[in-house]
């Protein structure tokens, strides 16, 4: 089965037992917190993924590294994810369970690139286009910053580009020219 569906899965059944128990904020900030240290951590992703290391070792790993800033009930899922040997799959897991949780809020993610830090006011000017474009409740705008962009800026929202660069414009008006 391939890793988004068996991820999601996962996830989704998290989700519903944070519902169910009525910590689903605690086990959204857990789980951003996990996948935010993954991220961070390359050896960390590199020995959940490795499959000659042990269970065991993986899960002391996770309990040395997480069982004091996580809450029980998301220690308890790592566990049991390892326990089926799953644990290549956690980061996938945290995304899917963030994700779904942003579609149960409402939230919107998008990122934005552009050549210079934004103002307040492109700020809110882009996240007006995110929920116009998107429809959801909120939105929360990911920053980066590419000088390569030489000027203006890429929107992605979901799967979908805007790409309002100049160096797309001029890649346009080259292609213009040799056809």
């Amino acid at each position: 089965m391939a890793v988004a569906t068996v991820a999601s899965r996962y996830a989704k059944s998290l989700l519903d037992l944070a519902q169910e128990q009525g910590i689903t904020e605690t086990l959204y900030k857990d789980m951003r917190l996990f996948k935010q240290t993954v991220d961070q951590s390359r050896p960390l992703l590199l020995m959940l993924k490795n499959p000659i290391v042990r269970s065991e070792k993986k899960s002391a790993v996770l309990k040395a590294a997480f069982e004091k800033r996580l809450n029980p009930v998301t220690m308890s899922f790592l566990q049991i994810i390892t326990k089926k040997n799953r644990e290549p799959i956690m980061d996938a897991i945290a995304e899917a369970f963030i994700s779904q949780y942003d579609k149960l809020k409402g939230v919107d993610r998008a990122t934005i690139i552009t050549t210079v830090p934004l103002t307040d006011e492109l700020r809110a000017k882009f996240s007006a286009l995110v929920l116009q474009t998107a429809g959801g409740k909120t939105v929360e705008l990911e920053e980066k910053i590419d000088p390569k962009l030489i000027g203006g800026y890429v929107l992605r929202v979901g799967d979908q580009q805007i790409d309002g660069s100049i160096r797309n414009q001029l890649n346009e008006l080259r292609l213009q020219f040799l056809n």
